[in-house]
């Protein structure tokens, strides 16, 4: 069984957010997201509200779906409190959320805090950001010392209602990161190849370039998990089009990725103007093949 999830970026105040989150769920969407920055992109000047507090608004109206961060990272989150947080959208979710988990890009969130990482200290830091956090939520108190994290009896009492603990999806493009999706994660996500289009190059030709750069990632994955049971997520709009441009190209791209083996897929709730702009007249239309699309087998890897 195919799941499909839909993104929906915390810019609009909650007297009116709250009406779309429980519109996914009525919609039928298996899972909802939010991103976990503190600004992100050409939107960085206008409204971005907290995730943790949104997810937990959103876990008290909704009832079924999934819910999670698309996706946390270290760029401003310490293991220890963030713990915390998981934990307790864990617990007013009902077990529902999804840890959502990335090493952290190099735009607005890098250096909030202060001096951003090189690209070796951030897979480090991601690498002990991972294990330290797996380590908090599965047992009841925690030390640690590392090189970016200490933790001093830590207590994470009395643990998530998910066992054993809340699931991983981890974001990875490289092998390094790949490796440490394989050996966390219940899940590995992906926006797929850095393939776009600019001045010059076909739109149709790029997005096909894209699903082949894909293809190779998924048996590059394959290769590293070496045979653990490790779910596939992929984010649709990582590709050259934005996928509900129609609700025929998001349809195909779902069945496209069902037949790289990806269990679960995400695109974004259409926007007005910009980053991810388009009607949501094309996501309604979407959510009516929902049911056809929650049927696909996933092809076996």
């Amino acid at each position: 069984m195919v799941r499909v999830g839909v993104v929906l970026l915390p810019q609009e105040r909650w007297s009116s957010a709250r009406a779309r989150w429980r519109r996914a769920e009525q919609m039928g969407f298996d899972h909802a997201w939010t991103y976990d920055h503190l600004a992100w992109r050409d939107l960085a000047d206008e409204p971005w509200f907290a995730t943790v507090p949104l997810l937990a608004a959103a876990a008290a109206v909704t009832d079924r779906i999934g819910l999670g961060t698309w996706v946390a990272s270290p760029n401003f989150r310490h293991p220890v409190p963030f713990a915390k947080d998981v934990m307790g959208l864990d617990d007013v979710s009902g077990g529902r959320f999804v840890l959502g988990v990335g090493a952290g890009g190099e735009g607005w969130d890098a250096g909030v805090l202060g001096p951003a990482p090189t690209r070796g200290e951030r897979t480090r830091r991601f690498a002990e950001f991972l294990g330290l956090l797996d380590t908090l939520l599965t047992q009841p108190v925690t030390e640690h010392v590392g090189e970016f994290y200490e933790a001093h009896a830590a207590r994470m009492v009395p643990g998530t209602l998910a066992r054993p603990r809340t699931p991983f999806v981890v974001a990875a493009n490289g092998p390094r990161t790949m490796a440490l999706a394989a050996r966390h994660g219940q899940g590995w996500a992906t926006y797929g190849p850095g393939t776009g289009v600019g001045d010059g190059v076909d739109e149709a030709a790029a997005q096909e370039e894209w699903w082949g750069g894909l293809a190779r990632m998924v048996d590059a994955f394959d290769e590293v998990a070496g045979g653990r049971a490790v779910g596939r997520w992929l984010s649709l709009d990582g590709a050259p089009r934005f996928s509900l441009t129609s609700a025929a190209l998001a349809v195909e791209g779902v069945e496209r990725a069902a037949a790289l083996g990806f269990g679960d897929v995400v695109l974004h709730w259409p926007r007005e103007s910009g980053v991810y702009a388009g009607e949501e007249r094309e996501l309604e239309r979407f959510a009516a093949e929902l049911p056809r699309l929650q049927a696909l087998e996933p092809a076996a890897r």
